[in-house]
């Protein structure tokens, strides 16, 4: 149970991250489910960071 779990967290932050990454707007978060949507800004978050020191153009 806890792996399906975790899973799915995980997979809300790699789809945060790429949303990031691709310049899509916070307010684009697919989620309504609070720890979901959590990881998916923090993706989005990390992915905005990275792009901002200069990891990807």
């Amino acid at each position: 149970m806890k792996r399906q779990k975790r899973d799915r967290l995980e997979r809300a932050q790699s789809q945060g991250y790429k949303a990031g990454l691709n310049g899509r707007s916070m307010e684009a978060c697919p989620y309504q489910q609070m720890d979901a949507k959590s990881y998916w800004l923090g993706g989005w978050r990390e992915a905005r960071d990275d792009k901002q020191t200069g990891l990807f153009k």
